[in-house]
């Protein structure tokens, strides 16, 4: 009798172990695994557009839906996608766009766009309609970030090259194991050219010891580090006052930026140093 009862607790044990092992097993794929994106970076898949926001007489907010309210985008931060429309002679163009959401922002993305009087691309933004489709492709792009692989990032932006940079900063704030710092320089001609404006404020507010954001203005005068800084380009001065004190460990990633350096010489010697990164998308 003994016999037979350590025999069954025996069994229990095993039958017990088992179990543990299989569940753990499950939650392991279940936690490790990452669901399939939405993207195919060979053709074009086509998402319905759900909801569009006028932000200004010229830029729109455009939230596009996914396959199910799951669904993953699937980009890989610091890449792009290819979008494809019509313009105004009914001819193919395709375009590179950055969306502003990420991976976690699941069942859609979106696409902050400026629209252009003469842009191909932009005719076709502007006359799309809620239901309606907009074809993309990708991931596209050679620059793929990886948590702190760098101490930290010095962005230069200006107009509708902004959302590069946005989309690698809001990943990299929102990732409590990354402790990557951001400095960014965003020019602009007007106060109303600025994008993302509102986003971009909380990050600076949300965190303040690792995220830096300066505004430059072409119509404005934009005191900094004790001189005035105007005119429609960033230059090395102010670069160079931003940046002096994280040249050793900074990464510089430049985007759409009209920007000119003194001579050629100092310009060489700035982006050698700083490791640049092009990043025209």
């Amino acid at each position: 009798m003994a016999v037979l009862q350590s025999h069954r607790a025996e069994m229990l044990s095993i039958a017990v172990a088992v179990v543990a092992i299989g569940v753990g097993t499950a939650y392991y794929f279940y936690v490790t695994r990452k669901p399939k994106g939405c993207l195919d970076p060979e053709k074009f898949k086509e998402f319905k557009l759900v909801k569009r926001t006028q932000l200004s007489h010229n830029v729109a907010k455009f939230k596009f839906a996914l396959p199910t309210a799951t669904s993953v985008f699937g980009l890989p931060i610091g890449q792009h996608i290819s979008c494809r429309g019509r313009d105004s002679l009914n001819e193919e163009v395709i375009k590179a766009y950055t969306p502003t959401t990420l991976d976690t922002d699941v069942g859609y993305f979106e696409l902050v766009i400026k629209m252009y009087p003469q842009g191909r691309m932009s005719h076709h933004f502007r006359v799309m309609s809620e239901g309606d489709y907009l074809a993309v492709k990708g991931p596209k792009g050679r620059f793929k970030y990886q948590p702190n692989q760098v101490r930290a990032f010095g962005m230069l932006a200006g107009g509708t090259g902004i959302t590069p940079m946005f989309q690698v900063a809001r990943a990299i704030m929102e990732n409590p194991s990354d402790r990557t710092n951001v400095h960014l320089i965003y020019g602009n001609v007007t106060y109303e050219d600025i994008l993302l404006k509102e986003e971009l404020d909380n990050l600076a507010i949300n965190f303040p010891n690792r995220f830096n954001i300066y505004y430059v203005l072409n119509q404005v005068l934009f005191l900094l580090f004790g001189f005035e800084c105007s005119g429609r380009f960033v230059n090395f001065r102010l670069i160079s006052c931003i940046f002096c004190f994280y040249l050793s460990f900074t990464t510089v990633l430049i985007s759409d930026l009209f920007f000119q350096l003194y001579n050629e010489k100092l310009r060489t010697r700035f982006l050698i140093k700083t490791c640049l990164i092009s990043s025209p998308f």
